[in-house]
């Protein structure tokens, strides 16, 4: 029976994917409302993406250069760890798990309490398609995610820089011959290419458990736990398949 349930529920997702780009709303109208998630999704996101990474990539230097005990060791060690940790795992993966949790619980929770309040079943009414209406513009405006987790990258590395130089595990010049020893550019795509799946996800699966909810208010709470664990999982099985894929 469970296992029925979610195939149930992953055919289901797929039907919002199909009948979301049907009678799409008019672009005059769409514009604000893409507008507005930008507003709602993106920049609202900016303060926590910094503090966080900002401590992060801190955390980060530290950790390494207090395992660093072995002084054949070169210092440079610890920029390095600082930028291969944040641009490969911290920065899309951890940052993407976290927007889980604020994205993830403001999408469904807003689109719950929509469909509680009829104002769904209003729109279907008018002749509007709801679901292009209400989803489409947050997979158009979390296009924007990769700007979120670039100043996620370099806010991680910049912390990491100061808490080593000033902390005095590593001088400026170790610190940033670490950063630049052994680059290789293809992380970074490899790092933006996981953040565009992950904006996916996380615009349309906390959708689905927003629209598909049934009941009252209470229920737009359980909604949205069940959604961040969802979203959750999904992020961290993506980012095994992702991983497997473009660096093995």
């Amino acid at each position: 029976m469970i296992l029925i349930k979610y195939l149930t529920q992953i055919g289901s997702y797929f039907i919002m994917l199909k009948d979301m780009f049907n009678r799409p709303v008019k672009w005059s109208i769409m514009k604000q409302i893409i507008l507005k998630e930008i507003d709602d999704l993106i920049i609202d996101s900016l303060g926590i993406v910094c503090f966080i990474s900002f401590f992060v990539g801190g955390v980060v230097a530290i950790q390494t250069a207090l395992n660093l005990n072995n002084p054949l060791i070169p210092r440079y060690l610890i920029g390095f760890a600082t930028r291969q940790s944040v641009i490969l795992e911290f920065a899309p993966t951890f940052i993407s798990i976290i927007m889980a949790g604020k994205m993830g619980s403001f999408i469904t929770s807003s689109i719950g309490t929509m469909r509680v309040t009829e104002q769904i079943d209003a729109l279907e009414v008018m002749g509007v398609n709801s679901l292009n209406y209400l989803v489409f513009p947050k997979i158009v405006a979390l296009f924007l995610y990769p700007f979120v987790i670039g100043i996620a990258m370099f806010l991680g590395i910049f912390g990491g820089y100061l808490a080593a130089v000033y902390g005095g595990f590593a001088t400026e010049t170790e610190f940033i011959t670490g950063i630049q020893v052994e680059f290789i550019p293809f992380h970074i795509t490899y790092a933006f290419i996981k953040t565009l799946a992950f904006a996916f996800i996380l615009a349309t699966i906390p959708s689905f458990h927003g629209y598909y909810m049934k009941g009252g208010a209470l229920e737009v709470g359980k909604a949205s736990t069940v959604s961040f664990v969802w979203t959750s999982v999904l992020i961290i099985i993506s980012n095994y398949l992702l991983t497997q894929i473009l660096l093995s």
